[in-house]
């Protein structure tokens, strides 16, 4: 009973983010102004769905991350854009992990190409903490923090480290996006 819980919460959330991202590629957003009336008309929901986006586009990395922070930094302003950003990432970033726990090299083979998989286990296996590398790229801007998410499934690192290199890595610099696209407005 529990598994059937799970999966129908699993395709219940993912059904509202398709429609959100539906809904929000039917638009044309020619302007800042634009985009704000689009998602105010969302009401109190609007900073919620920002969330589900940014859990989904690190689940299923079509999207770049970044985007979503410029979104929520014009729309919502530089500090609630940053709240939305920081968990929403936060959450899929976790959400990665286990999944890649779970289901192993082959739902990173089956979302990123081999070649990042073997490009990127090489410098990793040449660094000398994987823990640390992770760190210093989650603080980065452009890495492919959602591949080191799933990529680091597969490491032999336990959850609680994990999350909090999210936890203390993550925000700097979904911050500095939040900041530098809130001044937009």
């Amino acid at each position: 009973m529990g598994k059937k819980i799970k999966l129908l919460a699993a395709a219940g959330f993912l059904l509202m983010i398709c429609i959100f991202v539906k809904l929000l590629l039917q638009e044309k957003f020619d302007s800042v102004e634009a985009l704000q009336n689009y998602m105010k008309g969302y009401g109190i929901a609007a900073p919620l769905f920002l969330t589900a986006f940014q859990i989904f586009q690190v689940v299923v990395p079509v999207v770049p991350g970044y985007l979503g922070c410029a979104a929520g930094a014009v729309v919502f302003g530089s500090m609630v854009g940053f709240w939305c950003n920081y968990i929403g990432i936060s959450v899929g970033s976790v959400i990665a992990y286990f999944l890649a726990r779970k289901y192993g090299i082959d739902i990173i083979l089956a979302l990123f190409p081999r070649k990042e998989y073997e490009k990127w286990s090489k410098r990793i296996e040449k660094s000398g903490s994987y823990g640390l590398f992770l760190f210093v790229a989650t603080l980065l801007p452009l890495f492919p923090d959602d591949f080191l998410c799933y990529f680091s499934g597969l490491m032999k690192m336990n959850a609680r480290k994990f999350i909090w290199i999210i936890i203390l890595g993550k925000p700097w610099c979904i911050l500095a996006y939040s900041l530098g696209f809130g001044l937009i407005k």
